[in-house]
């Protein structure tokens, strides 16, 4: 973190940084026609960092296979945010 200015290296510099947050410039990932999915750093007022990510998907205009799309998208979320979640978790101690 620059101390003169309080950004981080990571940090937009500009209108994103409000209320004592930091973020990032968005970093997007377009398939279009498909899906897109935009994701931002934020450092809190409070020090704790978090990934904010928006996903947009293209569902199928039949009910039956938009609702199997949605469960199939919720179901990799929460396998993607428990990987996340492990990753930070620290390593464990070998022993000697």
């Amino acid at each position: 973190m620059n101390r003169h200015t309080g950004h981080t290296g990571w940090c937009g510099r500009d209108h994103r940084c409000n209320l004592g947050e930091h973020r990032s410039e968005e970093i997007v990932i377009d398939l279009p026609g498909h899906g897109r999915a935009v994701l931002v750093r934020v450092r809190t007022a409070a020090g704790r960092e978090h990934a904010e990510v928006r996903v947009r998907v293209a569902l199928a205009p039949a009910e039956p296979a938009a609702r199997r799309q949605l469960a199939g998208l919720l179901a990799d979320l929460r396998d993607t945010v428990t990987r996340a979640a492990v990753a930070a978790r620290p390593a464990p101690r070998r022993a000697a």
